[in-house]
């Protein structure tokens, strides 16, 4: 059992402060015809935001996984190929490569495809008809993929050896070692990093707006620029946003706090 640390049991005089704000921001909003303006926009760039998080997240999840394991396998290749990626792209700010994937990698992946569809007998697609909604996606997935990649390594190299060897003693292969006894382990470790994780990447997801995706930042930089209220744009920007992220992180918290207690 994980011993209970001393800010478990803190009364959370912070979630008031943020409650105390956050009601104020909540009274403008309903009683300024401005506040009400700015959030009806910004609800259209609400769904934008969290489905870019949530399927770059999945996908930066699996990735990550995979890179894990090769990290850890007994191939040499494998485990130099993961090390060079981690080390690589993790070293490389999210923005710059946010844009090295809109504007170089994107291009190239096109420019492949129609290669393959060329020997297909297909007709080629344009580098615009490439989503930009989608390079997004996947420039966050090749990024959060590098960080959750440590995670997974951290997670399973965690559990004791002994349990593995008993597992091949008892004539489990690796597959059924990895599914029955290391992974389940290793799943009680990694959950809190891995919901620090989802958090930062909803707020990193603010990111796209550079490329014109129409999330709550693109559609807060427009209409601001659009009705010179920044003041009380970016108010709504914010409390959108946090909003979005103590939700999360309340529901992230009390769910470790259950798995502690099993």
């Amino acid at each position: 059992m994980i011993p209970t640390s001393p800010d478990d049991r803190d009364f959370p005089w912070w979630l008031l402060a943020v409650l105390g704000l956050g009601l104020w921001m909540f009274a403008q909003v309903l009683t300024d015809e401005t506040y009400a303006g700015v959030l009806d926009i910004l609800r259209k760039g609400i769904w934008t935001t969290a489905y870019v998080t949530v399927i770059a997240y999945v996908l930066a999840c699996g990735l990550g996984l995979m890179l894990a394991l090769a990290g850890m396998s007994r191939w040499i290749v494998l485990r130099q190929v993961a090390r060079f990626y981690v080390e690589v792209v993790r070293g490389v700010p999210i923005i710059v490569l946010l844009l090295y994937v809109a504007f170089v990698l994107a291009p190239a992946m096109v420019l492949a495809w129609n290669w393959v569809l060329g020997w297909l007998g297909f007709d080629p697609i344009r580098t615009r008809d490439f989503s930009l909604l989608w390079r997004a996606v996947i420039a966050l997935t090749l990024a959060y993929a590098s960080f959750l990649a440590e995670v997974f390594r951290a997670g399973l190299q965690s559990v004791d050896k002994g349990q593995i060897e008993a597992a091949e003693a008892l004539g489990l292969n690796g597959w059924q070692r990895f599914r029955h006894i290391v992974f389940p382990q290793a799943l009680r470790m990694i959950l809190p990093p891995l919901g620090n994780d989802f958090v930062a990447m909803l707020k990193d997801s603010s990111l796209v707006s550079v490329l014109g995706v129409t999330d709550i930042t693109q559609l807060g930089k427009v209409t601001a620029a659009g009705n010179f209220r920044y003041f009380e744009t970016y108010n709504v920007v914010a409390l959108v946003y946090l909003t979005m992220t103590i939700t999360l992180s309340i529901a992230l918290r009390n769910f470790e706090r259950r798995m502690r207690q099993r």
